[in-house]
Protein backbone atom coordinates (compact mmCIF):
# COMPACT_ATOMS: atom_id res chain seq x y z
CA UNK A 1 0.00 0.00 0.00
CA UNK A 2 1.49 3.69 -0.90
CA UNK A 3 2.12 6.05 1.60
CA UNK A 4 -0.41 8.31 0.84
CA UNK A 5 -3.25 5.09 0.90
CA UNK A 6 -2.20 4.41 4.32
CA UNK A 7 -1.69 8.29 5.54
CA UNK A 8 -5.30 8.71 4.28
CA UNK A 9 -6.27 5.34 6.18
CA UNK A 10 -4.37 6.56 9.27
CA UNK A 11 -6.34 9.78 8.77
CA UNK A 12 -9.49 8.25 8.40
CA UNK A 13 -9.40 5.92 11.48
CA UNK A 14 -8.96 8.95 14.04
CA UNK A 15 -11.80 10.74 13.02
CA UNK A 16 -14.34 8.25 10.74
CA UNK A 17 -16.65 6.36 12.89
CA UNK A 18 -17.27 3.50 10.49
CA UNK A 19 -20.53 1.43 10.15
CA UNK A 20 -20.29 -2.47 10.95
CA UNK A 21 -17.17 -2.20 12.47
CA UNK A 22 -14.73 -3.60 14.95
CA UNK A 23 -14.68 -0.02 16.26
CA UNK A 24 -11.46 -0.84 18.73
CA UNK A 25 -9.41 -2.55 15.93
CA UNK A 26 -10.31 -0.03 13.08
CA UNK A 27 -9.37 2.89 15.23
CA UNK A 28 -6.13 1.02 16.79
CA UNK A 29 -4.60 0.21 13.63
CA UNK A 30 -5.67 -3.58 13.99
CA UNK A 31 -8.75 -4.25 11.55
CA UNK A 32 -7.93 -2.86 7.33
CA UNK A 33 -8.70 0.05 6.22
CA UNK A 34 -9.40 1.03 2.15
CA UNK A 35 -10.53 4.12 0.24
CA UNK A 36 -12.38 4.17 -2.86
CA UNK A 37 -11.40 6.48 -5.99
CA UNK A 38 -13.80 5.45 -8.10
CA UNK A 39 -15.36 2.92 -10.47
CA UNK A 40 -16.23 1.94 -13.76
CA UNK A 41 -19.08 -0.94 -14.88
CA UNK A 42 -18.87 -3.63 -11.99
CA UNK A 43 -15.11 -3.04 -10.49
CA UNK A 44 -14.46 -0.52 -8.24
CA UNK A 45 -10.90 1.20 -8.12
CA UNK A 46 -8.98 2.13 -4.69
CA UNK A 47 -5.95 4.91 -4.18
CA UNK A 48 -3.48 2.59 -5.52
CA UNK A 49 -4.88 1.71 -8.31
CA UNK A 50 -5.97 -2.03 -7.30
CA UNK A 51 -9.06 -2.68 -9.42
CA UNK A 52 -11.60 -5.06 -7.67
CA UNK A 53 -14.47 -7.04 -9.39
CA UNK A 54 -17.32 -5.57 -7.21
CA UNK A 55 -19.75 -9.08 -6.90
CA UNK A 56 -21.84 -7.14 -4.45
CA UNK A 57 -22.74 -3.74 -6.27
CA UNK A 58 -21.77 -1.54 -3.10
CA UNK A 59 -24.64 -3.11 -0.73
CA UNK A 60 -26.97 -4.61 -3.72
CA UNK A 61 -27.45 -1.27 -5.05
CA UNK A 62 -25.35 0.27 -8.09
CA UNK A 63 -27.39 -1.83 -10.66
CA UNK A 64 -26.34 0.57 -13.60
CA UNK A 65 -22.75 -0.19 -12.61
CA UNK A 66 -19.95 2.70 -11.75
CA UNK A 67 -19.02 5.81 -13.41
CA UNK A 68 -22.42 6.35 -15.53
CA UNK A 69 -22.05 9.61 -16.39
CA UNK A 70 -25.58 10.20 -17.92
CA UNK A 71 -26.80 10.11 -14.09
CA UNK A 72 -23.94 12.27 -13.14
CA UNK A 73 -25.41 14.68 -15.40
CA UNK A 74 -29.13 14.77 -14.84
CA UNK A 75 -28.12 15.29 -11.31
CA UNK A 76 -25.49 18.16 -12.48
CA UNK A 77 -27.99 19.79 -14.77
CA UNK A 78 -31.11 19.59 -11.99
CA UNK A 79 -28.72 21.34 -9.42
CA UNK A 80 -27.95 23.88 -11.85
CA UNK A 81 -31.69 24.84 -12.13
CA UNK A 82 -32.92 23.89 -8.06
CA UNK A 83 -31.13 21.90 -6.28
CA UNK A 84 -33.36 21.43 -3.08
CA UNK A 85 -36.57 22.94 -1.90
CA UNK A 86 -38.99 21.31 0.89
CA UNK A 87 -41.94 19.19 -0.24
CA UNK A 88 -44.26 19.95 2.71
CA UNK A 89 -47.69 21.54 2.63
CA UNK A 90 -47.69 20.95 -1.30
CA UNK A 91 -44.90 21.63 -2.51
CA UNK A 92 -43.27 19.86 -5.39
CA UNK A 93 -40.59 19.43 -8.69
CA UNK A 94 -40.72 18.34 -11.59
CA UNK A 95 -38.45 15.06 -10.75
CA UNK A 96 -40.43 14.04 -7.72
CA UNK A 97 -43.31 14.55 -9.99
CA UNK A 98 -42.07 12.73 -12.77
CA UNK A 99 -40.31 10.05 -10.93
CA UNK A 100 -43.84 8.75 -8.59
CA UNK A 101 -45.74 8.53 -11.88
CA UNK A 102 -42.72 6.08 -13.29
CA UNK A 103 -42.65 4.40 -9.80
CA UNK A 104 -46.55 3.80 -9.93
CA UNK A 105 -46.70 2.57 -13.50
CA UNK A 106 -44.16 -0.10 -12.88
CA UNK A 107 -45.71 -1.08 -9.32
CA UNK A 108 -48.42 -2.15 -11.33
CA UNK A 109 -52.59 -1.87 -10.73
CA UNK A 110 -53.89 -0.79 -7.28
CA UNK A 111 -50.75 1.34 -5.74
CA UNK A 112 -51.52 4.68 -5.08
CA UNK A 113 -49.16 7.39 -4.15
CA UNK A 114 -45.38 7.90 -3.20
CA UNK A 115 -43.79 9.09 -0.46
CA UNK A 116 -40.07 9.75 -0.25
CA UNK A 117 -37.31 9.41 2.29
CA UNK A 118 -33.71 8.62 1.83
CA UNK A 119 -32.49 5.08 2.63
CA UNK A 120 -34.67 1.96 3.67
CA UNK A 121 -34.23 2.34 7.15
CA UNK A 122 -36.39 6.07 7.27
CA UNK A 123 -38.84 4.26 4.51
CA UNK A 124 -39.47 1.19 6.85
CA UNK A 125 -39.80 3.91 9.81
CA UNK A 126 -42.39 5.57 7.42
CA UNK A 127 -44.64 2.22 7.35
CA UNK A 128 -44.68 1.92 11.11
CA UNK A 129 -46.07 5.24 11.42
CA UNK A 130 -48.73 4.73 8.57
CA UNK A 131 -49.50 1.23 10.51
CA UNK A 132 -49.98 2.95 13.38
CA UNK A 133 -52.27 6.06 12.05
CA UNK A 134 -54.03 3.87 9.77
CA UNK A 135 -55.58 1.71 12.67
CA UNK A 136 -55.73 5.13 14.88
CA UNK A 137 -58.13 6.74 11.93
CA UNK A 138 -60.38 3.02 11.72
CA UNK A 139 -60.77 2.93 15.57
CA UNK A 140 -58.54 0.27 16.27
CA UNK A 141 -55.98 1.71 18.94
CA UNK A 142 -55.34 -1.59 20.08
CA UNK A 143 -54.34 -2.95 16.59
CA UNK A 144 -50.16 -1.98 16.78
CA UNK A 145 -48.39 -5.20 16.54
CA UNK A 146 -45.81 -5.92 13.28
CA UNK A 147 -44.85 -9.21 12.68
CA UNK A 148 -41.61 -9.44 10.78
CA UNK A 149 -39.63 -13.12 10.40
CA UNK A 150 -36.28 -14.54 11.81
CA UNK A 151 -33.36 -13.10 9.25
CA UNK A 152 -35.52 -10.82 7.42
CA UNK A 153 -33.74 -6.86 7.25
CA UNK A 154 -35.54 -3.71 7.30
CA UNK A 155 -33.04 -1.70 8.62
CA UNK A 156 -30.90 -0.94 11.59
CA UNK A 157 -32.87 2.09 13.67
CA UNK A 158 -34.46 1.71 16.92
CA UNK A 159 -38.04 0.47 15.01
CA UNK A 160 -36.81 -0.67 12.00
CA UNK A 161 -33.88 -2.56 13.84
CA UNK A 162 -36.46 -4.65 15.99
CA UNK A 163 -37.99 -4.89 12.80
CA UNK A 164 -34.62 -6.82 11.90
CA UNK A 165 -34.42 -10.04 13.03
CA UNK A 166 -30.81 -10.74 12.86
CA UNK A 167 -28.62 -11.38 16.83
CA UNK A 168 -25.85 -8.74 16.02
CA UNK A 169 -28.77 -5.94 15.62
CA UNK A 170 -30.67 -6.30 18.88
CA UNK A 171 -28.19 -7.50 20.96
CA UNK A 172 -26.79 -4.49 23.10
CA UNK A 173 -29.36 -2.34 22.07
CA UNK A 174 -32.46 -3.52 24.44
CA UNK A 175 -34.04 -4.75 20.91
CA UNK A 176 -36.57 -6.01 19.24
CA UNK A 177 -38.78 -3.44 20.83
CA UNK A 178 -42.10 -4.31 22.56
CA UNK A 179 -44.66 -4.77 19.85
CA UNK A 180 -42.82 -6.32 16.99
CA UNK A 181 -42.61 -10.09 16.80
CA UNK A 182 -40.85 -12.39 14.59
CA UNK A 183 -42.38 -15.51 12.76
CA UNK A 184 -40.70 -18.42 11.35
CA UNK A 185 -37.92 -17.98 8.77
CA UNK A 186 -38.54 -18.98 4.89
CA UNK A 187 -35.51 -20.87 4.88
CA UNK A 188 -36.12 -24.29 3.87
CA UNK A 189 -32.28 -25.48 3.45
CA UNK A 190 -31.66 -24.00 6.97
CA UNK A 191 -34.23 -25.62 8.72
CA UNK A 192 -32.80 -29.20 7.49
CA UNK A 193 -36.57 -29.64 6.31
CA UNK A 194 -36.12 -32.65 3.72
CA UNK A 195 -34.61 -34.84 6.65
CA UNK A 196 -37.87 -34.82 8.12
CA UNK A 197 -39.61 -35.60 5.21
CA UNK A 198 -41.08 -31.99 4.42
CA UNK A 199 -41.77 -31.12 0.55
CA UNK A 200 -41.09 -27.09 0.07
CA UNK A 201 -44.87 -26.84 0.32
CA UNK A 202 -45.39 -28.28 3.08
CA UNK A 203 -42.95 -26.53 4.84
CA UNK A 204 -44.25 -23.28 3.54
CA UNK A 205 -47.76 -24.46 4.99
CA UNK A 206 -46.06 -25.05 8.37
CA UNK A 207 -44.49 -21.10 8.38
CA UNK A 208 -48.16 -20.21 7.19
CA UNK A 209 -49.06 -22.30 10.66
CA UNK A 210 -46.66 -20.78 12.71
CA UNK A 211 -47.26 -17.45 11.91
CA UNK A 212 -51.17 -17.71 12.60
CA UNK A 213 -50.15 -19.45 15.66
CA UNK A 214 -48.76 -15.90 16.44
CA UNK A 215 -51.23 -13.90 15.68
CA UNK A 216 -54.10 -16.27 17.24
CA UNK A 217 -51.68 -15.91 21.03
CA UNK A 218 -51.37 -12.66 20.56
CA UNK A 219 -54.74 -11.90 19.44
CA UNK A 220 -55.96 -11.17 15.83
CA UNK A 221 -57.20 -7.49 16.88
CA UNK A 222 -53.64 -6.42 18.45
CA UNK A 223 -51.97 -7.66 14.81
CA UNK A 224 -51.78 -4.73 12.79
CA UNK A 225 -48.81 -5.96 9.95
CA UNK A 226 -46.90 -8.29 8.48
CA UNK A 227 -43.45 -7.20 6.65
CA UNK A 228 -40.87 -9.09 4.56
CA UNK A 229 -38.94 -9.40 2.12
CA UNK A 230 -39.45 -11.03 -1.16
CA UNK A 231 -36.61 -12.74 -1.56
CA UNK A 232 -34.37 -12.98 2.08
CA UNK A 233 -31.45 -10.29 1.69
CA UNK A 234 -28.49 -9.77 4.95
CA UNK A 235 -30.34 -12.60 6.15
CA UNK A 236 -28.64 -15.29 3.93
CA UNK A 237 -30.03 -14.66 0.19
CA UNK A 238 -32.66 -17.07 0.17
CA UNK A 239 -35.28 -17.40 -2.07
CA UNK A 240 -38.72 -18.44 -0.67
CA UNK A 241 -40.03 -22.21 -0.59
CA UNK A 242 -42.55 -22.89 -3.38
CA UNK A 243 -46.00 -21.98 -2.36
CA UNK A 244 -45.25 -19.53 0.71
CA UNK A 245 -46.32 -16.55 -0.72
CA UNK A 246 -49.78 -17.36 -1.27
CA UNK A 247 -49.72 -19.48 1.90
CA UNK A 248 -48.57 -16.59 4.27
CA UNK A 249 -51.12 -13.83 2.17
CA UNK A 250 -54.16 -16.43 3.05
CA UNK A 251 -53.07 -15.95 6.64
CA UNK A 252 -53.06 -12.37 6.48
CA UNK A 253 -56.14 -12.15 3.94
CA UNK A 254 -58.01 -13.94 7.16
CA UNK A 255 -57.21 -11.82 10.07
CA UNK A 256 -57.37 -8.33 8.30
CA UNK A 257 -53.44 -7.80 8.73
CA UNK A 258 -51.47 -5.31 6.29
CA UNK A 259 -49.08 -6.44 4.12
CA UNK A 260 -45.53 -4.52 3.80
CA UNK A 261 -43.27 -5.74 1.07
CA UNK A 262 -39.95 -4.60 1.47
CA UNK A 263 -38.17 -4.31 -1.91
CA UNK A 264 -35.09 -2.54 -0.85
CA UNK A 265 -32.96 -5.31 -2.48
CA UNK A 266 -35.62 -6.78 -5.04
CA UNK A 267 -37.27 -4.05 -6.70
CA UNK A 268 -36.22 -2.56 -9.94
CA UNK A 269 -35.15 -5.46 -11.84
CA UNK A 270 -32.51 -7.37 -9.24
CA UNK A 271 -34.20 -10.55 -9.00
CA UNK A 272 -35.66 -10.21 -12.73
CA UNK A 273 -38.73 -8.76 -12.22
CA UNK A 274 -39.70 -5.26 -12.12
CA UNK A 275 -40.53 -6.16 -8.41
CA UNK A 276 -40.06 -9.16 -6.52
CA UNK A 277 -44.11 -8.44 -5.39
CA UNK A 278 -44.52 -9.03 -9.51
CA UNK A 279 -43.01 -12.44 -9.44
CA UNK A 280 -43.84 -14.34 -6.28
CA UNK A 281 -47.57 -12.76 -6.87
CA UNK A 282 -47.19 -10.43 -3.77
CA UNK A 283 -50.36 -8.05 -3.44
CA UNK A 284 -48.93 -5.76 -0.57
CA UNK A 285 -50.58 -2.85 1.17
CA UNK A 286 -47.41 -1.31 1.07
CA UNK A 287 -44.42 -1.33 -0.75
CA UNK A 288 -40.55 -0.05 0.56
CA UNK A 289 -37.96 0.97 -2.08
CA UNK A 290 -34.63 2.14 -2.14
CA UNK A 291 -31.51 0.87 -3.13
CA UNK A 292 -32.15 0.33 -6.95
CA UNK A 293 -34.24 3.42 -6.79
CA UNK A 294 -31.13 5.79 -7.74
CA UNK A 295 -28.38 2.91 -8.05
CA UNK A 296 -26.82 4.59 -5.01
CA UNK A 297 -26.05 7.70 -7.39
CA UNK A 298 -27.67 9.35 -4.99
CA UNK A 299 -29.20 8.65 -1.45
CA UNK A 300 -33.56 8.48 -2.15
CA UNK A 301 -35.86 5.60 -0.96
CA UNK A 302 -39.82 5.68 -1.31
CA UNK A 303 -43.05 3.80 0.15
CA UNK A 304 -45.46 2.96 -2.03
CA UNK A 305 -48.86 3.40 -0.68
CA UNK A 306 -51.48 1.02 -1.63
CA UNK A 307 -55.47 1.83 -2.70
CA UNK A 308 -56.36 0.68 0.42
CA UNK A 309 -54.36 2.61 3.08
CA UNK A 310 -54.84 5.78 1.24
CA UNK A 311 -58.15 5.85 1.80
CA UNK A 312 -57.95 5.72 5.27
CA UNK A 313 -55.16 8.27 5.19
CA UNK A 314 -57.03 10.30 3.53
CA UNK A 315 -60.06 9.76 5.61
CA UNK A 316 -57.47 10.78 8.56
CA UNK A 317 -56.52 13.99 7.38
CA UNK A 318 -60.21 15.34 6.69
CA UNK A 319 -60.90 14.17 10.14
CA UNK A 320 -57.85 15.24 11.85
CA UNK A 321 -56.16 17.60 9.86
CA UNK A 322 -52.64 17.32 8.26
CA UNK A 323 -50.65 14.03 8.76
CA UNK A 324 -47.67 14.68 11.40
CA UNK A 325 -44.78 13.61 9.24
CA UNK A 326 -42.76 14.54 7.17
CA UNK A 327 -38.66 14.58 6.59
CA UNK A 328 -36.96 17.51 5.50
CA UNK A 329 -35.33 15.84 2.09
CA UNK A 330 -38.10 14.30 1.28
CA UNK A 331 -38.40 14.12 -2.61
CA UNK A 332 -35.17 15.84 -2.74
CA UNK A 333 -34.82 17.31 -6.26
CA UNK A 334 -31.24 15.96 -6.92
CA UNK A 335 -32.22 12.22 -5.60
CA UNK A 336 -35.45 11.87 -8.00
CA UNK A 337 -33.62 13.60 -11.03
CA UNK A 338 -30.96 10.39 -10.56
CA UNK A 339 -33.87 7.84 -10.06
CA UNK A 340 -35.15 8.81 -13.18
CA UNK A 341 -31.74 8.82 -15.03
CA UNK A 342 -30.96 5.05 -13.14
CA UNK A 343 -34.70 4.22 -14.22
CA UNK A 344 -34.03 5.20 -17.89
CA UNK A 345 -30.78 3.07 -18.49
CA UNK A 346 -32.56 0.31 -16.93
CA UNK A 347 -35.36 0.34 -18.97
CA UNK A 348 -33.21 1.43 -21.89
CA UNK A 349 -30.64 -1.30 -21.41
CA UNK A 350 -33.49 -3.93 -20.59
CA UNK A 351 -31.12 -4.86 -17.63
CA UNK A 352 -33.82 -6.63 -15.95
CA UNK A 353 -34.06 -8.91 -18.66
CA UNK A 354 -30.61 -8.98 -18.17
CA UNK A 355 -30.97 -10.14 -14.85
CA UNK A 356 -33.06 -12.27 -15.25
CA UNK A 357 -31.37 -13.88 -18.39
CA UNK A 358 -28.47 -13.64 -17.30
CA UNK A 359 -29.07 -14.17 -13.79
CA UNK A 360 -29.70 -17.47 -14.91
CA UNK A 361 -26.44 -18.50 -16.12
CA UNK A 362 -25.39 -17.04 -12.52
CA UNK A 363 -27.26 -19.50 -11.05
CA UNK A 364 -25.72 -22.49 -13.29
CA UNK A 365 -22.62 -21.93 -12.79
CA UNK A 366 -23.08 -21.46 -9.28
CA UNK A 367 -24.68 -25.06 -9.33
CA UNK A 368 -21.83 -26.30 -11.90
CA UNK A 369 -18.80 -25.23 -9.82
CA UNK A 370 -20.32 -25.72 -6.32
CA UNK A 371 -22.78 -27.60 -6.42
CA UNK A 372 -20.90 -31.16 -5.64
CA UNK A 373 -18.13 -28.96 -3.76
CA UNK A 374 -17.42 -30.91 -0.49
CA UNK A 375 -17.86 -27.74 1.77
CA UNK A 376 -20.71 -26.57 0.17
CA UNK A 377 -24.13 -27.52 1.62
CA UNK A 378 -26.16 -25.23 -0.58
CA UNK A 379 -25.86 -22.65 -4.24
CA UNK A 380 -28.47 -20.98 -4.16
CA UNK A 381 -30.25 -17.91 -5.56
CA UNK A 382 -32.23 -15.92 -8.22
CA UNK A 383 -31.53 -13.40 -10.60
CA UNK A 384 -28.80 -11.54 -9.86
CA UNK A 385 -28.41 -12.53 -6.17
CA UNK A 386 -26.59 -15.82 -5.15
CA UNK A 387 -25.84 -17.41 -2.41
CA UNK A 388 -22.93 -20.37 -0.75
CA UNK A 389 -23.87 -21.99 2.65
CA UNK A 390 -21.11 -23.46 3.77
CA UNK A 391 -21.22 -27.00 5.59
CA UNK A 392 -18.14 -29.56 6.88
CA UNK A 393 -20.72 -31.95 5.87
CA UNK A 394 -22.81 -31.35 3.20
CA UNK A 395 -25.20 -34.30 3.02
CA UNK A 396 -26.38 -33.71 7.32
CA UNK A 397 -26.32 -30.11 6.63
CA UNK A 398 -24.02 -29.62 9.67
CA UNK A 399 -22.88 -26.29 10.27
CA UNK A 400 -18.63 -25.50 10.64
CA UNK A 401 -17.66 -23.86 14.53
CA UNK A 402 -18.77 -20.51 14.64
CA UNK A 403 -14.88 -19.82 15.92
CA UNK A 404 -13.69 -20.93 12.83
CA UNK A 405 -14.91 -17.86 10.62
CA UNK A 406 -15.26 -20.08 7.49
CA UNK A 407 -17.32 -16.94 5.70
CA UNK A 408 -15.18 -14.34 6.90
CA UNK A 409 -12.21 -16.19 6.19
CA UNK A 410 -13.40 -16.75 2.43
CA UNK A 411 -14.60 -13.79 1.52
CA UNK A 412 -11.24 -12.61 2.74
CA UNK A 413 -9.53 -14.88 0.37
CA UNK A 414 -11.78 -13.34 -2.40
CA UNK A 415 -10.41 -10.28 -1.83
CA UNK A 416 -7.20 -11.44 -2.06
CA UNK A 417 -8.22 -12.58 -5.79
CA UNK A 418 -9.68 -9.22 -6.45
CA UNK A 419 -13.06 -9.60 -5.86
CA UNK A 420 -15.85 -8.32 -3.32
CA UNK A 421 -18.62 -10.82 -2.24
CA UNK A 422 -19.99 -10.48 1.44
CA UNK A 423 -19.67 -13.06 4.06
CA UNK A 424 -23.41 -12.64 5.67
CA UNK A 425 -24.55 -12.58 8.97
CA UNK A 426 -25.38 -15.04 11.17
CA UNK A 427 -23.76 -18.43 9.78
CA UNK A 428 -21.41 -19.09 7.26
CA UNK A 429 -22.77 -17.27 4.28
CA UNK A 430 -20.80 -15.69 1.22
CA UNK A 431 -23.45 -13.49 -1.00
CA UNK A 432 -23.22 -12.07 -4.76
CA UNK A 433 -25.26 -9.56 -6.16
CA UNK A 434 -23.07 -7.89 -8.82
CA UNK A 435 -24.74 -5.04 -10.33
CA UNK A 436 -27.35 -5.84 -13.25
CA UNK A 437 -24.71 -4.92 -16.44
CA UNK A 438 -22.95 -7.89 -16.03
CA UNK A 439 -22.27 -10.07 -18.61
CA UNK A 440 -21.81 -13.78 -19.21
CA UNK A 441 -18.46 -13.44 -19.28
CA UNK A 442 -18.08 -11.51 -16.05
CA UNK A 443 -20.03 -14.03 -14.51
CA UNK A 444 -17.48 -16.53 -15.01
CA UNK A 445 -14.76 -14.32 -13.70
CA UNK A 446 -16.67 -13.63 -10.94
CA UNK A 447 -17.44 -17.75 -10.55
CA UNK A 448 -13.71 -18.68 -10.83
CA UNK A 449 -12.34 -16.04 -8.39
CA UNK A 450 -14.95 -17.15 -5.99
CA UNK A 451 -13.90 -21.02 -6.80
CA UNK A 452 -10.29 -20.12 -6.45
CA UNK A 453 -11.34 -18.70 -2.19
CA UNK A 454 -13.34 -21.41 -1.94
CA UNK A 455 -10.61 -23.96 -2.70
CA UNK A 456 -8.06 -22.03 -1.08
CA UNK A 457 -10.73 -21.78 2.45
CA UNK A 458 -10.91 -25.65 2.04
CA UNK A 459 -7.19 -26.78 2.00
CA UNK A 460 -6.69 -24.68 4.81
CA UNK A 461 -9.17 -26.23 6.68
CA UNK A 462 -7.92 -29.57 5.78
CA UNK A 463 -3.91 -28.67 6.97
CA UNK A 464 -5.56 -27.29 10.19
CA UNK A 465 -7.35 -30.67 11.01
CA UNK A 466 -10.89 -28.91 11.07
CA UNK A 467 -11.81 -30.69 7.76
CA UNK A 468 -11.65 -34.30 7.17
CA UNK A 469 -10.78 -35.49 3.94
CA UNK A 470 -12.70 -38.03 2.09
Amino acid sequence: MSNIHQELIERDRKVTFHASTHLRDFAHGDAPGRVITGGKGISIVDKDGREFIDGFAGLYCVNIGYGRTEVAEAIYQQALEMSYYHTYVGHSNEPQIALSEQILKLAGPGMSKVYYGLGGSDANETQLKLVRYYNNVLGRPQKKKVISRQRGYHGSGLATGSLTGLKAFHDQFDLPMAGILHTEAPYYYHRAAEQHGMSEQEFSAYCATKLEEMILAEGPDTVAAFIGEPVLGTGGIVPPPEGYWSAIQAVLDKYDVLLIADEVVCGFGRIGADFGSHLFGIKPDLITIAKGLTSAYQPLSGVIVGDRVWKVLEQGTSELGPIGHGWTYSGHALGCAAALANLAIIEREKLTENARDTGAYLQQRMQDVFGDHPIVGQARGIGMLAALEFSPEPEARRHFDASLKVGPRISAAALEENLIVRAMPQGDILGFAPPLITTRGEVDEIVARAERAVNKVTDELVREGALQTA
